[in-house]
């Protein structure tokens, strides 16, 4: 092949221009493709987008829009610090996902305390963790850590301020501010985490998956990119957000 060549270290070496053609000449199936972006929209919860593809691409459901519409419910009380109203929505789709799963509950709790540090309610934290907290605590003895770590946070007068969307960028770590690997409590992605949590848990519950699988396959990818590049110098995706190739192969000689 003229547009494969090999380094000394007899490694193969595939410029962009053919490595494009192979993968024009790969066939993937339309219906997997939007089963795929159709499972995406579902686990994650976007109703809308998910009921707009299923008309536009004719592909099922697999869920009712209900069920997506009370993920969502749940992920929005979360995101905007509102932990009750999401506790109270889990328990009215089912009682058992939080009864059975201790660490699911203990990190709700979590951030009902988080939230009323946040809001300088400092009073109302310390009643709740001693009415609430510890007996989770003795019955999963690990979870004692991060308790812990967030109790530490009322020893810092000034925190981090956030919208419900996007992470405030920390403040340099002092005597008034906690340092990062505290600070990262009262960020935004920290709500996330705990929204996410609960969506998988409903998911799990539903015999659902818990997990979209796109992000699982663009992990494979990364994967994959970095085993081949032990074995052979190719074009490689370093941005997954628009799937752009970065060429990595060695400029070809000019011929003499």
């Amino acid at each position: 092949d003229y547009c494969v060549r090999r380094t000394m270290a007899a490694q193969m070496v595939v410029r962009e221009d053919e490595w494009l053609k192979r993968l024009a000449s790969m066939k993937v199936n339309k219906e997997d493709m939007d089963r795929l972006i159709m499972n995406y929209f579902v686990v994650e919860g976007y109703k809308d987008a998910a009921e707009q593809f299923a008309l536009e691409s004719n592909t099922s459901l697999e869920t009712d829009l209900a069920s997506i519409g009370d993920r969502m419910a749940i992920r929005s009380a979360i995101q905007n610090g509102d932990v009750d109203a999401a506790m109270e929505r889990v328990n009215d789709l089912n009682p058992e996902i939080l009864e059975g799963n201790p660490s699911l509950y203990f990190h709700l709790q979590q951030q009902r305390l988080i939230e009323l540090i946040r809001q300088g309610k400092v009073t109302e934290a310390l009643e709740f963790v001693q009415e609430e907290l510890p007996p989770l605590c003795e019955e999963s003895p690990q979870l004692l850590d991060e308790l812990e770590s967030t109790l530490a946070l009322l020893a810092f007068e000034s925190l981090p301020s956030l919208s419900a969307s996007q992470d405030a960028a920390p403040p340099p770590a002092s005597g008034t501010c906690p340092p990062p690997s505290l600070a990262h409590l009262v960020q935004a992605s920290q709500r996330q985490k705990t929204a996410r949590e609960v969506n998988s848990a409903i998911l799990t519950s539903q015999a659902r998956d818990k997990e979209s699988k796109l992000p699982m396959f663009l992990k494979m990818l990364v994967w994959a990119q970095d085993q081949l590049k032990d074995h052979a110098t190719c074009p490689r995706i370093t941005d997954l957000r628009t799937a752009e190739l970065t060429n990595t192969a060695p400029p070809e000689a000019p011929p003499r």
